[in-house]
C-alpha cells in the first residue's frame, strides 16, 4: 500500500501559532512563535507543511509577512502548502509571491465558480480546493456563508489537482476523522484527497491510511500534534506502514 502523506499544521493568528476547534475563532489557542513549531516538523522529518493564516481567512487581517518568513526560512527543506483567505486574484496572487509550493483556495472563493476554473486552468498543481463541509454542505470558515451541496459541485471542480476535504464538525475537535465522508468522496471524484480534521490517535491515521488505494493521498494533522497525543515522527511511522 502507497504512503499516506502527512501535513503538519501550522496555523498563525496574529503572529502566533494556534490551534481552533471546529473553525470557531473564540476557540483559539496560541502555542507561540509559527517558524519554532515549523521547524520542530522538519526536525521530525515532515515533507510538507500546511501553513494557514487565520486571521485572512476570518477577514481579520493577514499574516504575510509572517507566513513569508516561515517560507524563506525552510526553503529547501520542506514543502509548503499554503491557505486562509485565497479566494479571489489578489489573494491568489499573494500567496503564490510567498514561494509556496502550493496554495489552498478557501470554500468561499467557491461564490465565484468562473473564476476558481480559470485558477486552476491556470496554476494547474499549484492550486488546490479546499471543501470545508458540514453535513454535505460546503460551509466557508468565519461565517461567510454556504456554497450549495459538495456533490453538486464536484462535478465542476474535477480539473483540480486535489481536495483538501474538511469536515468542520471534527475539526480542532479530537472526536476522530469523518472516514464516510472521505470515501464519498472519493467515490465521486477522481481527484486526489487531502483528509483535514478530527484526527487524535494514530489509530486515526491508520484508519486514513486504509484509503490510500481508494484516492485519499494525504491528511494534515493539527490539535493532536499541538497537544502531545502522539509526536510527528510516531505518525510518519504509521503512514508509513511500520
Amino acid at each position: 500500500m502507497s504512503t499516506l502523506i502527512l501535513l503538519p499544521a501550522v496555523d498563525v493568528a496574529d503572529g502566533q501559532a494556534v490551534r481552533l476547534s471546529q473553525g470557531d475563532a473564540s476557540s483559539q489557542t496560541s502555542f507561540g512563535d509559527p517558524l519554532e513549531a515549523a521547524h520542530s516538523f522538519v526536525e521530525q522529518g515532515a515533507d510538507w507543511l500546511h501553513l494557514v493564516d487565520l486571521d485572512a481567512a476570518f477577514g481579520r487581517g493577514e499574516n504575510t509577512a509572517v507566513l513569508r518568513r516561515v517560507v524563506d526560512a525552510l526553503a529547501g527543506r520542506i514543502n509548503i502548502e499554503l491557505s486562509g483567505g485565497i479566494r479571489d486574484e489578489e489573494s491568489l496572487n499573494r500567496a503564490l509571491d510567498t514561494g509556496a509550493h502550493r496554495v489552498n483556495l478557501g470554500t468561499a472563493a467557491l461564490a465565484d465558480m468562473d473564476w476558481v476554473t480559470r485558477a486552476i486552468r491556470q496554476h494547474g498543481d499549484k492550486v488546490v480546493v479546499g471543501l470545508d463541509v458540514r453535513g454535505t454542505t460546503l460551509t466557508a470558515r468565519g461565517g461567510a456563508g454556504t456554497f450549495g451541496e459538495l456533490f453538486e459541485l464536484l462535478p465542476q471542480l474535477g480539473a483540480a489537482a486535489r481536495f483538501i476535504v474538511t469536515d468542520v464538525d471534527t475539526d480542532g475537535m479530537m472526536t476522530g476523522p469523518n472516514l464516510q465522508l472521505l470515501r464519498d468522496v472519493c467515490a465521486r471524484t477522481d481527484t486526489p484527497v487531502i483528509a483535514s480534521g478530527g484526527i487524535s490517535t494514530l489509530d486515526d491515521i491508520a484508519a486514513i491510511r486504509e484509503l490510500v488505494p481508494l484516492g485519499v493521498e494525504g491528511a494534515i494533522l493539527g490539535k493532536a500534534l499541538y497537544e502531545g497525543a502522539f509526536t510527528l515522527r510516531e505518525a510518519l511511522a504509521v503512514a508509513n506502514g511500520q
